[in-house]
């Protein structure tokens, strides 16, 4: 054989073993370990469950394990320091909400920007408040509040969680929407809220069906109205603020899976098309309607324009409440 058949016989050896390889190099496509994820809240609230129920069908599917890491405190700056700081190798993905678009006008300066720090993966989940009153309440409808706070100015009070969260900054909206003049009023945590709408020390209270659930149950509290657009699965028989006349009300708290910036195009894909299956999931779609949340996924692009619309708009809601920055 020639010098030269010899070579190209070589090449042809080199060519075959490359060939051989590729499946084996796309066997080892990501994830090759364990996936951080990072929740901005502790243990047992909505976040957190709705975490921890995807992801543990993303384990599933992706062969890892998504281990959820609680970081809560600073009103999200912790979790997203330790998420930027964990490398944009999608193996720490940090979970946002609708509480990351108020946190960009309610603090006077955060030292991340949740559009260009982080990328888009995939919704979770979403879920409506409820406003609801206590059980011997005189307040029956969204209508007659209204009617009842235009005829009374400054009796109604309102009551949610402390001030800048998605259910005080409700109320807000809902003030200025319906033109009433109403106090609202803010307590330290949701069993403190609960209680005060029982003992009708707030003619309402907003919160989330999880929430108020075993009161409702029980005949302490009576749901009022959703403040979705739209009538949600976990609740089609109780009206939204919407449909009782305040046209144009529309407040929806959302879960999100994010990456920091920079994580390759590749990874955000295999991440989205798992998440959509694992929302898509009978079982999940189950777990997370029991507590109220309605199972949804998107894309990056979608997710990504839900978070800049929800920083417009409650930044209008907190400039027009002369909410003092944080």
């Amino acid at each position: 054989m020639t010098l030269f058949a010899r070579i190209a016989a070589g090449c042809a050896v080199v060519a075959a073993l490359f060939t051989g390889l590729a499946p084996a190099q796309a066997d080892t496509a990501y994830p090759t370990r364990p996936v951080r994820v990072i929740v901005p809240f502790g243990p047992g609230g909505i976040a957190d469950i709705t975490a921890r129920v995807v992801m543990e069908k993303l384990s599933e599917k992706l062969g890892q394990q998504f281990i959820i890491d609680n970081q809560p405190g600073a009103g999200g700056i912790t979790a997203a320091r330790a998420a930027l700081q964990g490398g944009k190798d999608g193996y720490t993905l940090i979970l946002l909400t609708n509480g990351t678009a108020i946190s960009v006008p309610l603090f006077k300066k955060l030292p991340f920007d949740p559009v260009k720090d982080f990328a888009a993966v995939s919704m979770l989940g979403q879920f409506d408040f409820l406003f609801v009153t206590g059980g011997a309440s005189k307040h029956k409808s969204v209508q007659e509040l209204i009617a009842f706070a235009k005829a009374n100015k400054g009796v109604l009070n309102m009551g949610t969680v402390n001030v800048g969260s998605s259910q005080n900054l409700s109320a807000e909206l809902f003030k200025s929407m319906a033109g009433v003049d109403l106090t609202i009023v803010p307590y330290k945590t949701t069993p403190d809220l609960m209680i005060a709408a029982t003992r009708g020390d707030v003619d309402v209270a907003i919160d989330s069906l999880a929430a108020a659930k075993a009161m409702m149950a029980d005949g302490k509290l009576r749901a009022m109205a959703t403040s979705g657009l739209t009538r949600s699965p976990a609740t089609p028989d109780i009206v939204t603020v919407d449909e009782s006349g305040l046209k144009g009300f529309e407040v929806t708290s959302w879960n999100a899976i994010f990456a920091p910036a920079g994580t390759p195009p590749e990874v955000i894909a295999t991440l989205n098309k798992a998440i959509v299956e694992a929302v898509a999931s009978p079982e999940v779609k189950k777990k997370l309607l029991d507590l109220g949340i309605e199972a949804k996924s998107s894309t990056p692009a979608e997710l990504e324009d839900r978070l800049k619309a929800d920083i417009a708009k409650w930044t209008a809601v907190i400039d027009a409440a002369g909410i003092q920055k944080q």
